[in-house]
């Protein structure tokens, strides 16, 4: 190794472990140090968290063609109330189908007879990221103006963080939980499973999840918890829902210790059913996320790697070509993990591009998706960083339905291999289909040629401290 490599992972190497131990001091001052490091085995969490929820129905709806119509809907019917939180919103998104209704006129009708409540991060207090304080509250006024919807603009306690979880609630019945925000800011959330070439606009891969039963009272009461906080109202919740399904479902969440009154000590079951899973992987791991740039997460898929639980072990991980933040620590993770692969083929990293015939272009990757051995699934707004699993607001629904976790693997496959069927074994399709896919479109697109396919490899980059930008920053803003 050269000195100028050693000193690199040296200085890396000392971040990433002042990052961690950082996190362990933290969590343990707050009585939380089984969501970083759960002393039993299980993938339900329980540092806590609300416990699993029996009875449900889960569909995963991918992508926003898909998931906006069925919001849209959903708020049309409601008979009660419609509660929203957003990281953003702005009033003229259109939820589809396309060319219908604003977002704005499509509340405001409803507001009309009964309750629209919307809770929407207050925005950048420091002017260097979007969106700022100032268009937030330009964006309220424009929603609430002539109308009845009522909206609560949430300040985040933490100077560099967010409330970044995407709710849609209607009548306590059914729940939107997943990673669409109602904003084309960045993108276009509405984009189709074929992710066509868009001229002017980024496409958008993403996915929220439609739940009833049981599971929706604890949406709900998450919702009503920065509700009060905000609005000083306290909202009623069901005493309880009836059974909709089959699915056990386990609502988690990253909430700071000290952003609300009555979770003094914060919650971080997001981290907790994470660690749980990837640590009990056997078989598989397949994860779609905006970033993978937490030291926690890698160090997991680390060990994995360098010691498998068996030769047809594979991580899979889908990230975006180039994240709109953290992008050197996320290819600097994945030089880190190509490297414990050893050259025995169980890693890989790809990306999904936007395609129409030889035209090419961006596809932002959004969604947060984990999968784990077919038997593990969780979707919601947490991103793997060190804001999302301890310092920004987030929601995620985990459920260890095998039947569901498989099929929303196969429908993801199938769209990103650009196939009908995608339910052969997964060892088999990752070498035999992602691997060769992905490694020739990276060629082509090195040497300049046109794309023939939408998946892409991912490198990495072999520098330590690059990787560590974002959890460098993380250590600085933490407290």
């Amino acid at each position: 190794m050269r000195a100028l490599d050693r000193v690199d992972a040296a200085i890396g190497g000392g971040i990433e472990h002042a990052m961690i131990h950082h996190h362990m001091r933290r969590m343990r001052r707050h009585g939380q140090l089984d969501a970083l490091a759960p002393a039993t085995d299980g993938l339900w969490a329980t540092q806590h968290a609300a416990p699993p929820r029996p009875g449900n129905a889960m569909e995963v709806l991918i992508d926003g063609a898909n998931a906006l119509p069925r919001m849209a809907e959903a708020i049309r019917g409601a008979r009660r109330h419609v509660h929203v939180c957003s990281w953003h919103l702005e009033p003229d998104f259109d939820p589809g189908p396309r060319k219908s209704t604003p977002v704005r006129d499509l509340l405001a009708d409803v507001a009309e007879r009964v309750p629209v409540r919307v809770i929407v991060w207050a925005g950048a207090p420091v002017p260097v990221f979007q969106p700022r304080r100032a268009a937030v509250r330009a964006a309220r006024e424009r929603l609430v103006r002539g109308t009845k919807i009522q909206c609560q603009l949430d300040a985040c306690t933490r100077l560099m963080h967010c409330h970044h979880e995407k709710l849609v609630i209607v009548d306590d019945e059914l729940a939107f939980v997943g990673g669409i925000d109602l904003t084309t800011l960045a993108g276009d959330r509405y984009d189709s499973n074929d992710h066509p070439h868009k001229h002017e606009q980024i496409g958008w891969h993403d996915a929220t999840a439609l739940l009833r039963g049981p599971i929706v009272r604890d949406v709900a009461a998450h919702f009503a918890m920065r509700w009060e906080a905000t609005a000083d109202e306290a909202l009623a919740l069901p005493e309880d829902v009836p059974p909709a399904g089959d699915t056990t479902v386990q609502f988690t969440r990253t909430v700071p210790e000290g952003a609300y009154k009555v979770l003094p000590r914060g919650e971080f079951s997001v981290l907790e059913t994470y660690v749980r899973a990837l640590r009990s992987a056997q078989r598989l791991i397949y994860l779609e996320n905006q970033f993978l740039w937490s030291p926690e997460i890698v160090h997991i898929l680390e060990a994995k790697l360098r010691r498998p639980p068996s030769p047809d072990f594979r991580v899979v991980v889908l990230l975006p070509h180039k994240a709109n933040n953290g992008q050197d620590d996320t290819r600097g993770m994945l030089g880190r993990l190509v490297e414990a692969d050893g050259g025995r083929n169980q890693f890989l990293a790809a990306t999904i591009m936007s395609r129409s015939g030889e035209r090419s272009g961006p596809l932002y990757v959004h969604a947060k998706i984990g999968i784990v051995d077919d038997e593990w699934l969780a979707i919601g707004s947490a991103n793997l960083n060190e804001h999302s699993l301890f310092n920004d607001t987030e929601v995620d629904v985990v459920t260890c339905d095998p039947d569901l976790a498989r099929a929303t693997r196969h429908t993801l496959w199938a769209e990103h291999l650009e196939r009908d069927d995608a339910s052969g074994d997964a060892t088999t399709l990752v070498d035999e289909a992602w691997r060769p896919i992905a490694n020739e479109q990276l060629e082509r697109q090195r040497a300049g040629a046109p794309l023939t396919h939408h998946l892409v490899e991912l490198p990495g980059v072999s520098r330590r401290s690059r990787r560590l930008l974002g959890p460098l920053d993380a250590l600085v803003v933490d407290g």
